[in-house]
Formats: C-alpha cells, sequence, structure tokens
C-alpha cells in the first residue's frame, strides 16, 4: 500500500515533530488537535526549526516553504478521510486513546493504517478498540523528532507482515532507523531507560547526591550525553510517572514503584522543562 497523505494526531511536542519530518519526506501531512491554538503553536514550532536549518544553509527557502506547504492544519477528525496512514501522538492516557482510535475508526478508510506513538500503552490493548487490529502498530518516535535517529516499531498481537513491513519503509523515508519491538510494557526504549531515571529520582529523594551532582556522575562516568534528571524534564515529570505507573501495573514488579518524589513533583505541577519547572528551573 502506497502512502501520500499522512495524519498526525496531535500537535504538540511529538506530534508537531512527526508532521515535520513527514512533510520534510515529501508526503501531504494533516496535523490535527482539539483547539485552533494547539495546531497553530505546532506549526510555529515546525517553522522555527526549520529556519534553524535554513540559517545553517542545510535547506532553501524554497525547501522550507515546500514543507510548511504539505501540512493541512485541522481540528475535525472527519479530515483523516482522506488518510492512508494516522499516527495518534497525544499523552500518556489509555482512555483518552481509546477514545481517540475509536473515532478514528470509523473515519479511517478501511485497510488503512492506524499507529500510535505511545512510549509504554500495549499496542494489543489500543487495537482491540478498533475494527482493524491487524492494521494498527507502535510507531514510537524519540523526542527531538527532527533531529533522533531512532524509531521504535512495536508489533500487536494481531499486526499483520505488511503493516509491520510498511511502517519500518516509512520511518526509512522520514530518515529514521526503525528497531522492532514486543508489546510488552515499556517496550525495550522505556522499560530500560525510565527504571534508571526512577533510581536517579531514589538518589536524590534518599540524599545520595545533589540533582547536579547526579547527572555529572552519569555524563562524566557513563558518557550519558545529558544527565538522567535533566533528562526526565526533557521528557515530561508527567509523562515519566506514567510510563513508570504502566511499568509497575504491567510487571507487578515493585522494582518499577515510581519514586514518591516524582509523584511529588508532578503533584506539585513541576513536569520539567514544559512547565519552567522540573529538576531544575527553565
Amino acid at each position: 500500500m502506497a502512502v501520500k497523505v499522512f495524519g498526525v494526531i496531535g500537535a504538540g511536542q511529538m506530534g508537531n515533530g512527526i508532521a515535520h519530518v513527514a512533510a520534510a519526506s515529501g508526503l501531504e501531512v494533516i496535523m490535527n488537535d482539539v483547539k485552533q491554538e494547539f495546531v497553530d503553536k505546532g506549526l510555529k514550532t515546525i517553522e522555527k526549526n526549520l529556519d534553524r536549518a535554513v540559517s545553517k544553509g542545510k535547506m532553501t527557502e524554497d525547501e522550507k516553504s515546500g514543507i510548511l506547504g504539505r501540512i493541512k492544519p485541522s481540528v475535525d477528525l472527519k479530515d483523516f478521510e482522506a488518510a492512508d496512514f494516522v499516527v495518534e501522538a497525544i499523552i500518556e492516557n489509555l482512555d483518552l486513546k481509546r477514545q481517540v482510535f475509536q473515532r478514528l475508526d470509523e473515519v479511517v478508510a478501511p485497510g488503512k493504517v492506524l499507529a500510535s506513538n505511545t512510549s509504554s500503552i500495549s499496542i494489543t490493548k489500543l487495537a482491540a478498540c478498533t475494527k482493524r487490529p491487524e492494521k494498527f502498530i507502535g510507531m514510537h518516535f524519540m523526542n527531538p523528532v527532527p533531529v533522533m535517529k531512532l524509531v521504535e516499531v512495536i508489533n500487536g498481537l494481531a499486526t499483520d507482515q505488511e503493516t509491520t513491513a510498511l511502517t519500518v519503509e516509512l520511518s526509512k523515508k522520514f530518515g529514521k532507523i526503525p528497531v522492532e519491538a514486543q508489546d510488552f510494557p515499556g517496550f525495550i526504549s522505556n522499560r530500560v531507560l525510565m527504571p534508571m531515571i526512577n533510581e536517579a529520582i531514589f538518589a536524590l529523594f534518599e540524599g545520595v547526591g545533589t540533582v547536579e551532582a547526579i547527572d555529572e556522575v552519569m555524563k562524566l562516568g557513563m558518557n550519558h550525553p545529558m544527565g538522567p534528571l535533566t533528562l526526565a524534564d526533557f521528557i515530561g515529570l508527567d509523562t515519566c510517572l506514567a510510563i513508570l505507573n504502566v511499568l509497575y501495573e504491567g510487571f507487578g514488579d515493585p522494582k518499577y514503584r515510581p519514586c514518591p518524589l516524582l509523584k511529588k513533583y508532578v503533584d506539585a505541577g513541576f513536569f520539567g522543562k514544559k512547565s519552567g519547572r522540573g529538576f531544575y528551573k527553565y
């Protein structure tokens, strides 16, 4: 199946990044959110990132205009009637994602692919709320999407080989490196990453070291490009907590128990960079 029109649900940090790389690959893109102001903000972010590429000589003004011209803003899910492949990139909330996919399943033509950018929620569980579980897959991009090369391709229990092959092909078309994973809580990336971030938060909680000390040890001693607490702030502490809850509930293993300090920060509205305050102030 050829993909000519690519849909993205959610114009936030991840959604606008996915729309950006899809449009840069030459596809027509529909970028949708619940309010026009959210879509406009997403478009401004894409334009800002493209301006940076132009200033560095990585693309021309005409190429930038072409990319922006291929992105159609949307606040109505009915617009996805024309889509060949749709990726959902909203917050990590199972009920909200189910509502979106139930509606999309009615709108998007039979045989077309529905995908989720979820970082931890079961693809099999999401697929089960549609009438096309064989055409449902996980397409987990990394943040920031225009920069990071990895796309985690997650097969649900019913996902067919054609859908997997198409998703792998699309990932490559976007300039990414697809890596297949099976449908377990957290998949590969967050099953490994989140316990490390959580342990770093426990080290802070127990007074083992300061925020700066913990991050410096991991940067200088383990050659990580940024420390785990900085990374948590960039991911969003609310997102980290949601993923850890999925791991904890999914495996029933106490090693995934979210640190009480993480819960306290989220309760306080300290979500990280996007809210202006997390383990650091921005």
